[in-house]
């Protein structure tokens, strides 16, 4: 191992033991509270570009394989681990967490404090980071995070660059792909649907033309309003066809109606927060990884309503349009390896898309 250390942008540093890649590298620094899955938070594109900490002190010791991915490459920058585990017993894995770091060339530091810089973020905010080696100056570590602009295509970089099918016998679904999580897709095909797969910059002419029975507005990474062609794309398809917004599809939902959205102090990211919907008064623990938000206030002159809030802070969890079969949600009801509380959302959506098809079969032969 040999001696790193990650410097924030206020100047506070945490030196630890280097692992996997020895290059230099910035990124938004943000902290991951699961327990598990952290093979699917490596490979979640809503992490493009970002150093993410673990809180839960060990990460690596059942290896890593490619069944549990969620894209086909890891997009965070960096990790900040207590502990990685250099040898890991499971017999599904393929390699050690150290290897898989370092093929995709992404630096890792082990040996922090991770409670303590996590309760730093918390009262400081959003930070970003860098990763070097120890023995550069703190000094010239801030001069080069601060040369680096901020990244604001995320999106573009993480969404697929042409249409393609997964074939089912179901419903016809048409995914958006904002950098998706692959299990959107296992949740889909595990219901028999036919699902297309299109780029975020799809025109809404061209989706209609794929006559779906539903359309899901993914997942993705960085700030909603960098893509206002999505915005306006949804505004186009609304009135026509069944939706469901998950994570920043949600945003860009209530971009579309005219709510509006902003920057979290710290963001959720884990597998443990708890949303309770206001119509049933249930409770249940979500997945989550986002560090915009719908605001609350903006939904007041909208054809929104709100569904489901976050328990820990109020924020906004779930949204419904008064007038359209649209509706979202801030967090993952494909989450893996759980919590599965929510994965009754995708059951909820498909039994629009059933309605959805039913009248339009009442119209053709009327």
């Amino acid at each position: 191992m040999f001696k790193r250390k990650l410097v924030l942008e206020d100047g506070s540093v945490f030196s630890g033991e280097g692992f996997g890649s020895q290059r230099e590298i910035s990124g938004e620094v943000v902290f991951n509270t699961s327990m598990t899955g952290y093979q699917e938070i490596l490979t979640d594109p809503s992490y493009y570009g970002q150093i993410v900490s673990f809180t839960y002190p060990l990460i690596g010791n059942y290896g890593i394989n490619r069944e549990d991915f969620e894209a086909v490459a890891p997009f965070i920058n960096g990790l900040i681990v207590k502990e990685y585990c250099k040898h890991p017993s499971n017999f599904r894995s393929d390699e050690a967490i150290d290897s898989f770091l370092k093929i995709h060339d992404i630096p890792g530091i082990a040996g922090i404090d991770t409670r303590k810089l996590t309760k730093h973020i918390r009262k400081a905010g959003t930070l970003r980071g860098y990763i070097a080696d120890e023995s550069l100056e703190n000094g010239e570590v801030l001069r080069k995070l601060h040369a680096i602009k901020e990244c604001h295509n995320q999106v573009k970089l993480s969404s697929t660059t042409r249409p393609y099918i997964v074939p089912g016998r179901g419903h016809r679904v048409v995914l958006i792909d904002f950098g998706m999580k692959h299990n959107i897709l296992r949740e889909l095909t595990k219901r028999n649907c036919h699902v297309t797969v299109v780029p975020y910059s799809y025109s809404a002419e061209n989706i209609i033309r794929l006559k779906p029975d539903g359309i899901i507005l993914s997942n993705g990474p960085g700030d909603p309003k960098d893509v206002p062609e999505a915005i306006e794309m949804i505004r186009k398809i609304l009135p026509c066809i069944p939706l469901l917004g998950i994570c920043l599809g949600h945003q860009l939902l209530a971009l579309a109606c005219g709510a509006d959205t902003e920057k979290m102090k710290f963001g959720h990211r884990g597998g443990n927060h708890p949303v309770k919907d206001l119509k049933t008064g249930n409770v249940f623990l979500t997945s989550q990884n986002h560090g915009y938000a719908v605001n609350k206030r903006s939904l007041d002159h909208t054809n929104l309503v709100l569904t489901q809030i976050d328990l820990n802070d109020h924020s906004v969890e779930g949204i419904q349009h008064k007038l359209y079969p649209a509706f979202s949600v801030q967090y993952h009801p494909e989450s893996s390896p759980g919590p599965e509380d929510a994965n009754y959302i995708f059951d909820v959506f498909l039994e629009e898309v059933h309605k959805h098809v039913l009248r339009q079969g009442d119209t053709i032969y009327a």
